[in-house]
């Protein structure tokens, strides 16, 4: 088959190295996907620059989202899936071969299946930033009618949870970082939106919530942000954080937290439970078979350039989705 791998950490363009490898075949409880479309995230970049699992593995194929149909399936699986047009979440999570191939080897629960009204694009899009959003929105229960803020909320995480929060009945609060992506994020469906860089973040949110503060954080930012927190949160209220990479170590303002009875929630969907992420994949499928998503796409290339989608993300200049396409 086609693919691309790395064999050391490094830059993508330095280390990715595009061949053929032996096609490879699905163990128990596994489902083959020939791959229509890959995705390319941060994790992915943040993997390949790192090395972070090739003292365990000698090659990496890298990606952990995709979409493409199932094309054989292990023992244990059911032969019906053969031929079912699926979206791959964490495909290359703990795993040495992810997406950026013609093929790709998954737990078949990781294989989910795509409605016949989404697109493999649709589908690619989905895997990480959308369990992410979905776990950080809901992982401390409903969120009807509840005041919901999401920071950076035109990223591909954030985009998510504001489609997600609105779908499940939430007010929703974003803040962006400049006036195009405030008038995309309103479009996605956020009640109020707030540019990070030229408001009062926190005088706006009071103004807008009466006074109130918001229930549920999904923070983007958390070390940039976490001082900020106990002046716009509810009492009992929760911080949900998938990334603080601008203060890895952040200090917290300890006892203001504490006295608002704070939950404070960082997290990886890796290392979810798999009832959480499995419900994560029902209710982002049923989303998607509402036509309830929409997915900006900012950049694809060929599978030949991974090193060039995988330098869009890395550079910071893509704002959106960054696809792969595998089938020729």
């Amino acid at each position: 088959m086609r693919a691309v791998w790395y064999e050391k950490a490094g830059k993508a363009g330095a280390v990715l190295v595009a061949g053929t490898m032996t096609d490879p075949e699905p163990g128990p409880g596994e489902v083959r996907v020939r791959v229509a479309v890959s995705a390319v995230n941060p994790t992915d970049v943040k993997r390949r620059r790192e090395g972070r699992e090739l003292s365990r593995f000698p090659r990496i194929v890298p990606n952990n989202d995709g979409a493409g149909t199932i094309d054989r399936v292990g023992p244990g699986v059911p032969e019906t899936r053969r031929g079912e047009r699926v979206w791959v979440f964490g495909a290359q999570a703990g795993r040495p071969s992810g997406t950026a191939a013609e093929f790709a080897v998954v737990p078949s629960r990781q294989a989910i299946p795509l409605p016949a009204n989404a697109s493999f694009d649709d589908g690619a899009c989905l895997g990480v930033p959308a369990v992410t959003a979905h776990y950080g929105l809901f992982a401390d229960g409903p969120v009807t009618g509840k005041t919901v803020l999401v920071s950076g909320a035109a990223g591909r995480v954030g985009a998510y949870a504001v489609q997600l929060a609105k779908r499940a009945g939430a007010t929703v609060i974003a803040t962006v970082g400049d006036a195009a992506k405030m008038e995309a994020v309103k479009a996605l469906g956020a009640d109020h939106v707030l540019n990070y860089k030229t408001d009062n973040v926190a005088a706006g949110i009071q103004r807008l919530t009466g006074g109130q503060g918001v229930d549920r954080i999904v923070e983007s930012a958390f070390g940039s942000n976490v001082v900020m927190a106990p002046k716009i949160m509810k009492a009992n209220g929760v911080i949900a954080t998938y990334a603080s990479d601008a203060a890895p170590e952040p200090t917290l303002p300890f006892y203001p937290l504490m006295f608002n009875n704070t939950t404070i929630r960082p997290f990886i969907i890796y290392a979810l439970p798999p009832t959480a992420q499995d419900r994560a994949f029902v209710e982002i499928t049923a989303a998607l078979k509402d036509s309830a998503l929409t997915h900006r796409i900012a950049a694809r290339f060929p599978l030949a350039r991974l090193a060039e989608a995988h330098d869009a993300i890395e550079s910071g200049a893509a704002w959106g989705c960054v696809l792969v396409d595998v089938a020729t």
